[in-house]
């Protein structure tokens, strides 16, 4: 009787699969290069001089020599410091503020059961669908009304009851149907209130929802330039956008705009760096499944 010979199985890669995945990532390498080029060439600019800029190829990346003289100069023609100021600080409240109240209006729509509450969120979702140009009027007037205009006021009530914060209130109820009632029964059978259960079992469950939040949040506040322009008439209280409006207009040399655009990205790269383990998360760690 022949002996059979002993299969192995081929763990070999097939070359043609090696030679598609090497094209990919080529493409990709390339894609991601074209989109980032951009935005390393601004902020390699704003360390370049004025004959370096205007003389020199755009494909030239590297500055020669290297000068600070653009951030210099950056606040000296405006209060820069000022309108960061302003910038951050707005960009810190509002979003809080609007987390606080997306979270508890998506924890009622969620969690409690009252006559009419479908057709609430439905309205809630409807002015999602309204271009913000549309309601422009409408909200300033109301700010006229209300005595508000010129006041950071009028940024704090726009930002919570428009679309920006409807669609954070979707985002917070789809997030709460995924945290499982049992934890919410355990906690009714420990004496609980509602209150208690909202900040001390819903919210710490909640921290990629509201990670994510606070991160495209804080984006909108920070990148808010056509309602700010209109409601605040104090050049000590504008923003960081509308300033660098002015800064165009005021500063011809566009290394100082280059240095001005690079800055105002910082805080918005630090805040997706804090809260990206966070942010990339999509399911709740309660150690639960189902609803």
């Amino acid at each position: 009787m022949s002996k059979s010979l002993p299969i192995y199985a081929d763990l070999s890669v097939p070359k043609k699969k090696i030679a598609r995945d090497t094209v990919f990532h080529l493409v990709m390498i390339a894609l991601c290069l074209v989109m980032v080029y951009p935005f390393l060439w601004a902020v390699i600019s704003s360390f370049k001089t004025t004959g370096q800029l205007y003389g020199e190829s755009p494909l030239n990346l590297l500055p020669n020599p290297v000068t600070g003289d653009n951030y210099g100069r950056l606040f000296e023609v405006l209060p820069f410091k000022r309108f960061m100021l302003n910038s951050m600080v707005l960009s810190l409240i509002v979003p809080t503020a609007m987390i606080l109240v997306a979270s508890l209006a998506a924890y009622a729509l969620t969690r409690t059961r009252f006559k009419g509450r479908n057709v609430l969120f439905i309205f809630f979702i409807s002015t999602m669908m309204l271009p913000s140009h549309v309601t422009l009027i409408p909200n300033y007037k109301i700010m006229v009304d209300l005595k508000l205009i010129n006041t950071y006021w009028a940024i704090l009530l726009y930002s919570m009851f428009t679309a920006a914060n409807a669609f954070n209130i979707f985002f917070f109820r789809q997030y709460f149907l995924t945290i499982p009632k049992d934890l919410e029964n355990a906690a009714v059978v420990d004496g609980c209130s509602r209150v208690s259960i909202f900040f001390r079992i819903i919210l710490p469950n909640a921290k990629p929802a509201i990670a994510t939040t606070a991160i495209l949040s804080f984006r909108s506040v920070w990148n808010s330039f056509l309602w700010p322009m209109l409601v605040l008439n104090d050049y000590e209280k504008l923003t960081l956008t509308v300033g660098l409006k002015y800064l165009k207009e005021w500063e011809p040399n566009w290394g100082v705009i280059l240095a001005g655009a690079s800055l105002s990205i910082v805080p918005i790269i630090v805040v997706f760096i804090i809260f990206q383990k966070y942010f990339m998360a999509s399911t709740v760690n309660s150690g639960f499944g189902g609803k």
